[in-house]
């Protein structure tokens, strides 16, 4: 996924801290976050559940310090009835959300997912999923420039999607 030569933002990614929890729902009331999350004091009260979670792992992302985005992990075996448990096995997902309205648009999304599942792959996952809104074009073209492709679309629990899936290269 790397391209020789070309030099990339290093994102840090570490665990979501009470004391980010405010951030995050200051993001998720921002309009362009607002209209793909729920209310921000239901969903901020559910990344609260994950930080002891063993199926889904939250996270913060920085640049040079900074949060920039809210993303977590997910493994869908390890959740009763997720929608997408007939992916193979090892198959991990994953969200994305660029926090600061300034920071979307610029390519932070792609990368971000690009270096976050080259960590995955290394930790031997053999499948990414992302399942972004059909109307979300900006996220899916950031996916598909990550290296995802579209391989189902479905009506969840989470309403409907576009399942996107990226294979390690290193995998059987």
């Amino acid at each position: 996924m790397s391209q020789p030569g070309r030099r990339f933002p290093n994102y840090a990614f570490r665990p979501v801290r009470e004391a980010d929890l405010p951030l995050i729902a200051g993001w998720l009331a921002e309009p362009h976050l607002a209209q793909w999350w729920g209310d921000p004091e239901t969903e901020v009260a559910a990344i609260r559940d994950h930080m002891s979670s063993v199926s889904v792992e939250p996270l913060i992302v920085e640049l040079a310090g900074q949060p920039i985005a809210y993303l977590q992990s997910y493994d869908p075996h390890l959740e009763d009835d997720h929608p997408y448990q007939d992916q193979p096995f090892g198959t991990l997902g994953i969200d994305v959300s660029i926090g600061p309205a300034e920071m979307v648009g610029i390519g932070h999304g792609s990368l971000i997912v690009r270096q976050f599942v080259e960590t995955l792959f290394a930790e031997g996952a053999p499948r990414v999923i992302i399942d972004p809104h059909p109307d979300n074009k900006r996220a899916i073209r950031a996916y598909e420039k990550a290296g995802f492709r579209e391989i189902d679309r479905r009506s969840t629990i989470y309403g409907d999607v576009v399942l996107m899936a990226v294979g390690n290269p290193e995998g059987d």
